[in-house]
């Protein structure tokens, strides 16, 4: 029922070592500070890039509207009626299929073919002119289609034309206008230096319109071993660093370089590395692969191994967040009254706002603010969640306990998922110094960052499934950071639409909520 996406085991990479070089400089927070190098490349690098499967996804959509709308004007223009009898329809949905056909055996949709001008046109053409040349052959050896009138093919086939030429012109610029601008990238850190790594660029840079960017290198070996500079990029830092950079720059990809004979090496940068909402590649180009059977991908003729999946990408990305604007509307239409009764009895049962604001973690570890009703005394609210609510905790108000009990509170959270800070179903935010026994829960679990990357929901695998409330042992933590995990891993939107439909019998334990 749900895709299987455990590339990596969490479980496997536990059993790695640990030690790394510690020489990158430290925040006074603990995070690993990045060169000014780092920082500049970083901030260059723009945060609005476009899919490229949604890209050719959406063209060939359009290919398909343009040549069924210039079939139903002609059909109109010459009939008086769209309305089309049985030979006509037929003779549509089978030009639909052909044409599908044609342009894919054409390569009209590779995005090397949609930055060119004129190639893509004549690619379009010729593949348009087959579809109309089936049609004149089938009529003329076996009758079939000849019930349609050959004005209205022949006006047809030119509309279609002009429509597609007109369009893919409008491609054309726009491809071009998003290569210019980096939208159409894909950005690739190297992990591991040296001579590897060099030949591992050059591979990639001789590649036939390659869409990778590399933004760096990062090693944990000293100059000695790693020279800073490999093959014109520049070594930014060590794997620690990596990750900063990684959630700073959104890099999409991280290519290891490092021979894959050296497992140990490559488990104890996966260990750290796994946690990052990114692709990961190990390059296979040098080596003999001796890890477990896993899938395989080329860039240009450049083989690697994929260890990880980036989560929730591409079209999948697009259907998730219309399923949250379609379920989260009708969520507020439904729920209005709830909200209204509830914000009044705030303000009756105590003085202060009626909504409270704490700042959380968001997808990819950036902080965003997360809506609430208030269910604590103004004067005792606590937005940098440094006592955790307990059982009859005096700073809950009356009304702060039932909304609390029954997550009333957490409604307002569906103008975060409209706003897009939040999606109705994914691992629930944590608040940003949430801790238990003195510990933050990055210290308690090991990966738990891993929760970060896709966005927070409302509702969540962990919660319907008991993990809600208080944390109070390093158990719960982990429990609910290996149901996060899971659903990542396993995401599909039946997946969603199963936890949604779960979640209200799931408030009926009240147990650990106060």
């Amino acid at each position: 029922m749900y895709r299987e996406r455990r590339d990596v085991l969490p479980q496997t990479l536990t059993n790695a070592s640990q030690e790394r070089d510690t020489q990158t400089p430290v925040e006074p927070g603990g995070r690993p500070q990045l060169s000014p190098e780092a920082l500049e490349i970083a901030e260059t690098l723009r945060d609005d890039g476009i899919s490229i499967p949604v890209v050719t996804g959406t063209v060939r959509l359009a290919d398909l509207i343009l040549v069924t709308g210039a079939a139903l004007l002609t059909h109109a223009y010459f009939t008086g009626s769209i309305a089309m009898d049985l030979v006509s329809g037929g003779l549509l949905a089978a030009a639909l299929l052909f044409a599908l056909l044609f342009f894919q055996a054409a390569d009209a949709y590779q995005i090397s073919t949609l930055r060119q001008g004129l190639a893509q046109l004549g690619r379009v053409a010729a593949g348009l002119t087959l579809v109309f040349g089936v049609f004149a052959i089938f009529r003329a050896t076996t009758g079939i289609g000849t019930a349609g009138s050959e004005v209205w093919l022949g006006s047809w086939y030119a509309a279609s034309l002009a429509a597609l030429m007109i369009w893919r012109l409008a491609v054309y610029a726009s491809v071009r206008h998003w290569m210019r601008a980096g939208r159409l990238e894909r950005r690739a850190v190297i992990v591991g230096g040296g001579t590897t790594a060099g030949e591992l660029i050059h591979d990639l840079e001789t590649q036939p319109d390659n869409d990778i960017r590399i933004c760096g290198i990062f090693d944990d070996r000293g100059n000695d071993r790693s020279p800073p500079n490999v093959a014109g990029y520049p070594k930014l830092g060590n794997i620690d660093a990596l990750v900063a950079f990684a959630r700073l720059a959104h890099i999409d990809m991280l290519i290891v370089s490092i021979p894959l004979r050296a497992e140990k090496r490559v488990l104890e940068l996966l260990k750290t590395l796994w946690v990052l909402p990114v692709d990961i590649r190990l390059s296979a180009h040098t080596d003999k692969v001796r890890f477990r059977n896993r899938g395989t991908s080329y860039i240009g003729a450049v083989p690697f191994v994929d260890v990880v999946e980036k989560p929730i990408t591409d079209w999948d990305l697009v259907a998730k967040r219309v399923f949250d604007l379609v379920f989260a509307s009708t969520a507020l239409v439904v729920f209005l009254p709830v909200m209204i009764v509830t914000a009044i009895a705030i303000k009756l049962d105590s003085k202060g706002p009626v909504l409270f604001r704490q700042k959380r973690y968001g997808f990819n570890n950036e902080i965003i603010d997360v809506w609430k009703f208030r269910s604590m005394y103004a004067d005792q609210t606590d937005h940098l969640a440094k006592t955790a609510v307990t059982r009859k905790d005096p700073r809950v108000t009356r009304v702060g306990r039932f909304i609390r009990k029954s997550s009333i509170d957490e409604l307002p959270q569906l103008f975060n998922v409209l706003r897009g800070s939040l999606s109705l179903v994914g691992p629930r935010p944590h608040a940003v110094n949430a801790h238990t026994n003195n510990a933050t829960w990055d210290e308690v679990v090991d990966g738990y960052f891993a929760r970060h990357k896709v966005k927070p929901g409302v509702t969540g695998w962990a919660q319907i499934n008991g993990w809600r409330g208080e944390v109070d042992t390093p158990e719960k933590i982990q429990k609910r950071v290996e149901h996060d995990v899971y659903y990542i891993e396993n995401w599909s939107i039946l997946f969603d639409l199963k936890i949604l439909f779960l979640t209200p019998f799931s408030l009926l334990n009240t147990e650990n909520a106060y």
